[in-house]
């Protein structure tokens, strides 16, 4: 929920050091909200929301934030991002899998990310890039696994500094590394994914019950957390389901490990926290529900029939 005397928080060249420049947590969350950006907490050296509607209870109301860090005052600080929030994000991931440095630089080079307004680096080494949103402008979060780079806009989240996430046992901050020298300029994000990820069709199919065209075997629950992260409107909460159906038919997997995979993976979708919560779990009961035997005829979780005959059962 915004200000509604400040709905859209105005960002200046030096709001990040201000924020970063506070001794704890609970006085930058202060920061924050003073300056007119909602915020939210989340778990202590984590990104889970402590919230029960994650960044929708975002807020800039000071009452309110301070009633969160004094209940949890080493809580993370979540940012709502897209245009209410005032800022767009660039994640530039780095990790065992590779680097999204060297695609980043190139889209750079075109023009393509180049308005940036203030850089944070990531403990995992990567960086934030966050640019101003476009007024009125609803760019949606994405991600393109293949170049390690996302994008937080509308529907989506980061961790703020000066928070602190655990990297290798130690605790380590979101660290403000740059502000621009000049005037930060709206990121065209369509544009940024069609140079990162040239289009393709999708392969999420309409049928009504198995998403076809995706893998059949050997998926594992990172690929399926990318699956539902790349689905596109009109067909995230298939896929979604899907992924969940494919966890709970693997017995090395539970529900908190579906959920720990694929609740970030919608959010960055889109989805509402109630309707993942609610597919995941429904996926979940209904495999359940299926025998054996069913289960291990396809690797491609429930039909639209067994689903219809496992829910008359119960009838």
């Amino acid at each position: 929920m915004l200000d509604p005397e400040n709905p859209i928080p105005e960002w200046t060249p030096s709001t990040m050091q201000r924020v970063a420049a506070e001794p704890t947590l609970a006085a930058a969350a202060i920061r924050y909200a003073n300056l007119g950006i909602p915020i939210f907490p989340c778990v202590p050296g984590g990104k889970q929301p402590l919230t029960p509607n994650g960044f929708h209870d975002a807020t800039s109301s000071a009452r309110v934030v301070h009633g969160w860090w004094q209940r949890t005052p080493l809580a993370n600080i979540g940012l709502p991002t897209g245009a209410g929030a005032g800022v767009v994000v660039v994640d530039v991931d780095v990790h065992h899998g590779g680097s999204g440095f060297a695609p980043f630089e190139r889209a750079r080079a075109r023009g393509l990310a180049e308005g940036w307004g203030w850089m944070v680096r990531t403990p995992s080494g990567g960086i934030h890039a966050y640019y101003p949103s476009a007024p009125a402008l609803v760019q949606r979060s994405w991600q393109v696994p293949s170049a390690h780079v996302d994008f937080r806009g509308d529907g989506g989240y980061i961790i703020a500094p000066p928070s602190l996430i655990t990297v290798d046992g130690a605790p380590t901050v979101y660290e403000v590394i740059a502000t621009a020298p000049r005037h930060p300029v709206p990121l065209d994000a369509t544009g940024l994914r069609g140079f990162l990820e040239p289009p393709r069709r999708s392969s999420l199919a309409a049928s009504p019950g198995v998403t076809s065209g995706l893998p059949t075997a050997g998926c594992r629950p990172e690929a399926l957390a990318r699956v539902v992260a790349l689905a596109p409107e009109g067909g995230r909460n298939r896929a979604l389901f899907w992924a969940s159906c494919r966890m709970a038919e693997d017995r090395d997997q539970t529900l908190q490990s579906a959920r720990a995979h694929l609740i970030p993976a919608a959010q960055h979708a889109g989805l509402p926290d109630q309707e993942i919560e609610s597919t995941i779990g429904s996926a979940f009961r209904i495999a359940s529900r299926l025998s054996p035997a069913a289960r291990s005829g396809s690797r491609l979780g429930p039909t639209a029939s067994s689903i219809r005959s496992s829910e008359a059962a119960q009838l």
